[in-house]
């Protein structure tokens, strides 16, 4: 559920674009136990993502993701996000990110 509320929110910021960005690249590959897709528009936004499903069948069914996103922020900052979704929860990971202190 994480997943698709992130992926939704990625969507809705990549159809939020201004009317004069441009698509450069856009590919995806949708099955019934993985997808992959990554696109990159002229605005220098980007993301890309690679899922599959674990323990296929069983009551402990889960899907596991590993990808990435790319923006420029008001500041004029690239800001870029890797992460893992998994039964784990979402797990972020960026240069802008604060760091939890080691326990």
């Amino acid at each position: 559920m994480k997943f698709l509320i992130v992926f939704v929110a990625l969507f809705a910021l990549a159809l939020a674009a201004p009317a004069d960005v441009s698509i450069l690249k856009s590919n995806s590959d949708v099955g019934p136990e993985s997808f992959k897709y990554d696109w990159e528009t002229s605005d220098g936004q980007s993301a890309l993502a690679e899922g599959h499903l674990k323990n296929i069948g069983s009551e402990n069914e889960a899907i596991s993701v590993q990808g990435s996103y790319k923006f420029v922020g008001d500041d004029g900052v690239t800001y870029e996000v890797s992460y893992i979704a998994d039964e784990n929860g979402f797990q972020p990971q960026g240069a802008h990110l604060p760091v939890a202190p080691e326990a």
